[in-house]
């Protein structure tokens, strides 16, 4: 999905900061697309690349912890499937955009709690898909699309829009969708969805006294 919706708006060059970075799987897909690279994260996981930079951070405690880089560092800053195992999605929001350097682009996904699988499983057990008693306490804030870009908005993000992983599911069995298919019910038929908003440039966030 992020590969996607960058090469969709023609998106390149420059520092990509990857937040929750995990093993640094998004650098491995997006290494031809910039020039440098920051993974962020708890821990330095196994198989994290050994030429990429990687910062330690409690991603739950931006509150009372700085940022380990400077502000204004990324050209994308991107969260991949990371602010659902946050206490504070929206504060989460705001430290992603102070990241952004002016004109620079955020990248949320997360799972799509109004696919077919996630409204079935609410119905029938009263939590979401990915929200289920075995997904806690890794998974524990679930955003609506609504969510995501009332908090995009909020932080000043312009452009927004949002896309859809064209993978899902099927409620209660182990197939998945055909891709074709859900690519004609994005919204039903995928099980993860993607926000990307740009930060204003300094001179179109100023404004006359």
């Amino acid at each position: 999905m992020v590969d996607r919706a960058l090469a969709a708006l023609g998106i390149a060059g420059g520092r990509l900061v990857d937040v929750g970075c995990g093993g640094g799987g998004l650098w491995r897909l997006l290494a031809s697309r910039f020039a440098t690279y920051c993974g962020l994260d708890a821990v330095r996981y196994e198989g994290f690349p050994l030429d990429a930079q990687f910062c330690q951070i409690d991603l739950d405690r931006l509150a009372t912890t700085p940022w380990p880089i400077p502000p204004h560092q990324g050209d994308v800053v991107a969260a991949v499937e990371t602010i659902e195992h946050l206490e504070n999605p929206w504060a989460f929001m705001r430290a992603l955009v102070e990241l952004a350097s002016p004109g620079g682009w955020v990248v949320v996904t997360t799972p799509n709690q109004l696919s077919l699988l996630s409204v079935a499983t609410l119905v029938v057990k009263r939590r979401f898909s990915a929200f289920q008693d075995s997904h806690y306490p890794a998974h524990r804030t679930a955003l609506l699309e609504i969510d995501l870009r009332r908090a995009a908005g909020e932080c000043g993000l312009r452009s927004v829009a949002v896309l859809y992983s064209h993978s899902g599911r099927v409620p209660f069995t182990p197939w998945h969708y055909p891709a074709a298919v859900a690519r004609w019910f994005p919204r039903a038929l995928s099980d993860n969805l993607l926000i990307i908003g740009r930060k204003p440039t300094a001179a179109a966030g100023r404004t006359d006294p």
